[in-house]
């Protein structure tokens, strides 16, 4: 998921994309762990992706915080 995906979605889509995405990486993680992951590397794209999603959360939730500047 690129940056502009994300920042053009909503609070909504994010976390509920947020939310899929962390039940995909547990499900890789368990897999890799018992029977050997087919592609190892889809856990370093998801752990990317989260980060993604949760920088552009902070960042707006601190935006909201903010008193506007004169």
């Amino acid at each position: 998921m690129k940056i502009e995906e994300i920042k053009s979605k909503t609070e909504i889509e994010l976390a509920f994309e947020l939310d899929k995405m962390k039940k995909e990486l547990f499900e890789l993680r368990f897999k890799a762990r018992t029977a050997g992951s087919e592609s190892p590397a889809r856990i370093r794209v998801l752990r990317r992706a989260i980060a993604r999603v949760l920088t552009i959360q902070g960042e707006r939730a601190r935006s909201a915080q903010q008193p506007a500047k004169k």
